[in-house]
């Protein structure tokens, strides 16, 4: 299976100091370099879930964007929420509210490789968020939620450095 996969910010220094930057023009690779990041985020910016509230998926049961005036630091990436509220709840219980495998998508986790995620390719299981690449590979990873959940669980977090 390939993904076509954003380049987090490590694996671009890592692109450029290796002087293999020139490939990076040409074509952004299909599958994922290792990733390093523990919160996924892309190589233009440190926000995490492109700067969606991870609180208001709980909250509103949907996606809903942040703003600037209301974010926080956690992991090496800089989180985004709608409402003073939502930034203090995740403050207060980072774990209940990000987004399990550090907001990679969770069918490439089961699958044992990385890729980027949807803001709108989400679900809520046993009060875990679930992030994945698109609408189409969420209905993918929907076909078997616990069989995917479990491999996604064994995978992580090794995929971060196969």
């Amino acid at each position: 299976m390939s993904y076509s996969h954003s380049v987090n910010r490590r694996q671009f220094i890592k692109l450029v100091t290796t002087g293999t930057a020139g490939a990076l023009a040409i074509a952004v690779p299909t599958t994922s370099f290792a990733a390093q990041d523990p919160v996924y985020t892309s190589f233009l910016s440190s926000l995490a879930i492109n700067g969606y509230d991870p609180v208001a998926y709980f909250k509103a049961g949907k996606p809903v964007e942040g703003t600037k005036d209301h974010q926080t630091e956690w992991m090496g990436a800089t989180w985004y929420f709608s409402s003073k509220e939502n930034m203090e709840a995740f403050i207060a219980s980072p774990e209940t509210y990000a987004p399990q495998y550090g907001g990679y998508c969770a069918w490439a986790v089961a699958q044992g490789d990385t890729a980027s995620t949807d803001p709108f390719a989400w679900k809520i299981v046993d009060n875990k968020l679930y992030l994945n690449y698109s609408k189409d590979i969420q209905t993918r990873w929907e076909k078997d939620i616990p069989g995917n959940i479990h491999k996604g669980d064994n995978n992580w977090p090794k995929v971060l450095n196969d």
